[in-house]
């Protein structure tokens, strides 16, 4: 129970400052309006995070936190293929809509430079199990390819979500992302199809 509850403070502090931080800027956002907004204590920020910077490698979490909530959906698509491509286009729709630009640029940086958990790549977070478990359900229903390794295609497909991610940043925003996915990650899924 102490774990949940543990949990559940961490997750409430990392919603808070990612809703504070799109609605008025990273820069603007303080510590106390975190602690306000997420109903916790100042020592329980300080518990779970050095300062705010730290914030910015948690992005990783609200983004599992997502594919938590897709995951109840995808019973509802039969092909892998499918099940993929609306991940993605469900991801990145949430990403262009309430996360800013700047702020994915800060961590998409953070993450190029940092030298300890780079938690974009973190092969426990639920992204990776979920790929996983997809693509190990398209190679056993024959859709997906054999020759390469359920992880192999995984990390295609991290590559090619990542890809896109710095190319939007790289570009200022100046194309819809969401748009953009929708006919590029075709492009790098059909190639694990049989």
């Amino acid at each position: 129970m102490a774990q949940k509850s543990s949990k559940n403070t961490r997750g409430k502090i990392i919603s808070a400052a990612w809703t504070l931080f799109y609605d008025q800027g990273y820069d603007a956002t303080t510590i106390d309006e975190i602690v306000a907004l997420s109903e916790t204590s100042k020592g329980s920020f300080y518990h779970y995070f050095d300062g705010k910077d730290a914030l910015l490698g948690t992005l990783a979490y609200l983004f599992d936190e997502k594919y938590e909530e897709l995951e109840e959906q995808l019973p509802a698509y039969d092909r892998c293929y499918d099940k993929l491509i609306f991940l993605n286009q469900e991801l990145f729709g949430m990403v262009e809509n309430s996360i800013s630009l700047d702020l994915l640029a800060r961590l998409l940086s953070t993450q190029l430079v940092t030298r300890g958990e780079k938690h974009l790549l973190d092969r426990s977070r639920l992204y990776y199990r979920l790929l996983r478990k997809i693509f190990q359900e398209g190679q056993e229903n024959g859709e997906l390819r054999a020759d390469l390794t359920i992880n192999e295609m995984v990390k295609i497909y991290a590559v090619a979500e990542r890809a896109l991610l710095y190319d939007w940043c790289i570009c200022n925003g100046e194309y819809s992302l969401k748009s953009y996915a929708s006919s590029t990650m075709p492009l790098f899924i059909g190639n694990l199809q049989k």
